[in-house]
């Protein structure tokens, strides 16, 4: 298992801004052709523009980043993005998933870009994917190609009662070809009375022989929103995750403690790890370490 330890770890894109509120996190992370592509979210406080704009980068060294693309949050007709999820087809073509906020709602949906070039993807040609309903919003898909299948998992939020749209669980969603997808149950769930009763949300999967291992976002309160920790669940096939341990395994010692949004890519001789890491001032880096 690869553990976040923050002591270890260099700032790979800092902030927008200081102070709460300005962050910049949410990284999914590809391998390939021996450059680390990363799409991430760049958020400002609430009133001042939430999560804005999507970047999609890329690096020889796994640390300093050159931007490719930046797509607003205009141009996805919505109100903040959340996190992207970055993938390549076994055929070699780049998907770039999008979690889009409904204007006045607390509704999320789902939209997929598609391009032979990760810097060639068009907001005008995205498409839905995971629509949600009246009574769910769906964000943040983590999203897997194995055994000949394409594996999701996505925070799913109720949205009945806005007082606790802020809950979430994680559901679990499979298909052919990683566009449309059918819905297997919830995968990881909230424990009663533990550090992670809130709130759920898978950040990385790792499939290891017969286990799966995932790594989440959770959280006790809804206080804690916007601040959760590390954990991590284990599962003998996908769709059923169990939570370990009486705590979380990684958190921030600054502010309100969050470390989240963990991925984890393949490089070569170890692994690179990026996550969003709460700082002193209460803002948000995206941070990486070297196993």
């Amino acid at each position: 298992m690869f553990i976040p330890k923050p002591e270890r770890s260099v700032v790979a894109v800092p902030p927008p801004g200081d102070g709460a509120g300005f962050w910049a996190g949410a990284p999914s992370a590809v391998s390939r052709d021996g450059w680390i592509y990363l799409a991430y979210r760049l958020r400002r406080p609430i009133g001042a523009g939430r999560g804005y704009a999507i970047e999609v980068a890329r690096s020889a060294d796994g640390e300093n980043f050159e931007t490719l693309l930046t797509i607003s949050k205009e141009q996805m007709n919505t109100e903040s993005l959340e996190r992207p999820t970055l993938v390549v087809t076994p055929e070699g073509r780049w998907r770039l998933y999008l979690s889009c906020a409904t204007y006045g709602t607390k509704h999320w949906r789902v939209e997929v870009l598609e391009a032979d070039d990760p810097a060639a993807f068009d907001p005008a040609a995205a498409r839905v994917v995971l629509p949600g309903d009246l009574k769910t919003g769906v964000k943040d898909p983590v999203i897997v190609h194995h055994g000949d299948m394409w594996h999701l998992w996505a925070s799913c939020h109720p949205l009945e009662d806005p007082q606790e749209a802020d809950q979430m669980v994680t559901d679990y969603a499979t298909s052919v070809n990683g566009l449309d997808w059918a819905w297997q149950g919830t995968a990881l769930d909230r424990r009663p009375g533990a550090w992670d009763s809130r709130g759920v949300r898978v950040s990385a999967v790792t499939f290891t022989g017969e286990t799966v291992i995932a790594y989440y976002d959770g959280r006790a309160s809804a206080e804690q929103n916007y601040e959760e920790r590390t954990g991590v669940a284990i599962g003998p096939d996908p769709s059923t995750l169990t939570a370990t341990g009486t705590g979380p395994a990684a958190q921030s010692g600054h502010a309100g403690g969050g470390l989240r949004y963990l991925d984890i890519v393949p490089v070569d001789g170890g692994h690179r790890l990026y996550y969003e890491l709460t700082r002193a001032d209460g803002a948000h880096e995206l941070r990486t370490e070297l196993r």
